[in-house]
């Protein structure tokens, strides 16, 4: 049997997260999704962007993320908005819900992807950046790009 590589295809990436917060740690979670769920995902029909994760009563949930109702499933499909469970053990559960509790972090979906035919979602454990941070954030971006611009002029000359 050959060697089976964990094959990782992105199916939505929240950018905004990494420009709003500052991400400390990241841990890789299963969603529990229905079947007209995991369709639209193959086609790629999924929105990161104003979600987030909390955890109640022992459980994680994913909150906000919009999966587009599949087109051939017809009176099947659920809510497009609905909450998610997060599929995570019971230690890191408890680990997150320490750290949400405790310094005031919030957990921010950063990317939907398959692994081995599974969908999985990568969460950050997250603090939110001032204003201030954004402009440094900004500023950097500028410079890097500014950097390869003259990398790919050099080169062309």
């Amino acid at each position: 049997m050959a060697d089976r590589h964990s094959e990782r295809r992105a199916i939505a990436t929240n950018r905004r997260a990494r420009f709003e917060y500052e991400i400390l740690d990241s841990w890789e979670a299963g969603i529990a999704l229905l079947g007209p769920e995991v369709k639209a995902l193959r086609t790629g029909k999924a929105n990161l962007s104003d979600s987030y994760a909390t955890v109640r009563r022992g459980e994680a949930f994913l909150v906000n993320m919009h999966i587009s109702p599949y087109d051939k499933a017809g009176r099947d499909n659920p809510d497009p908005r609905r909450e998610r469970k997060l599929l995570l053990h019971r230690r890191e559960i408890a680990r997150l819900q320490g750290a949400i509790a405790e310094k005031g972090l919030t957990l921010v979906p950063l990317k939907l992807y398959f692994k081995d035919g599974r969908a999985k979602v990568e969460l950050g454990l997250a603090r939110g950046k001032r204003r201030y941070d954004k402009r440094e954030t900004i500023r950097r971006r500028e410079q890097e790009r500014e950097m390869q611009r003259a990398v790919r002029g050099r080169r062309r000359t």
